[in-house]
């Protein structure tokens, strides 16, 4: 290999790094568990706050999970996984959620994704990605699309939350068109 081969960091963005979960982090993880908010929008299972021990029970984060950490003073403010990978099609699945509700909507989750979708595209050699968002959560739709990432589809409602009925919107990005955000 040329020595002058330059690489892109996979785990450093701009605001974040991709870490290892580190067993110390379970109390952080297990206290985001009692946000509400932040439990209702990262999944539809039932809202259940977890102890450190419970926690450690469930499965882990993926195939790929990283914890999201500051690049400032190494905060640990959420999470991000690729899982359901098939190496035959070469397409995988992805979660995030930004536990730390300091860190919301200031751009933290946009450089994490970006750092996945690195990760996913040029280390894993992946043609698809996708995820799935609650309906009611408008900021992860448009930090989604904001990286690239394109509506695929809608499961009308299927999600029961507080007595509503919500959709389940589908996303999905293409190599080619992560490839094309990367040279604007």
């Amino acid at each position: 290999m040329n020595e002058s081969t330059q690489f892109q960091p996979i785990f450093e963005g701009k605001r974040v790094r991709l870490a290892s979960p580190e067993p110390e982090d379970d109390v952080i993880v297990a206290s985001w568990t009692r946000d509400d908010v932040y439990m209702r929008n990262l999944d539809d299972d039932p809202v259940v706050p977890l102890s450190v021990d419970r926690l450690r029970q469930r499965p882990q984060h993926g195939d790929y999970g990283f914890h999201i950490r500051t690049l400032d003073d190494d905060t640990l403010i959420g999470f991000v996984a690729l899982f359901n990978i098939s190496g035959r099609n070469q397409t995988a699945e992805m979660a995030i959620g930004i536990g730390n509700p300091e860190y919301r909507g200031k751009g933290y989750g946009s450089d994490a994704l970006r750092l996945i979708l690195r990760y996913a595209f040029d280390e894993l050699n992946l043609h698809h990605l996708g995820l799935t968002v609650m309906s009611y959560n408008h900021a992860a739709m448009m930090a989604y699309e904001r990286v690239g990432f394109v509506k695929e589809g809608v499961q009308r409602q299927v999600i029961a939350r507080s007595g509503q009925r919500h959709d389940l919107v589908l996303y999905g990005i293409l190599r080619e068109e992560w490839l094309a955000t990367q040279t604007t």
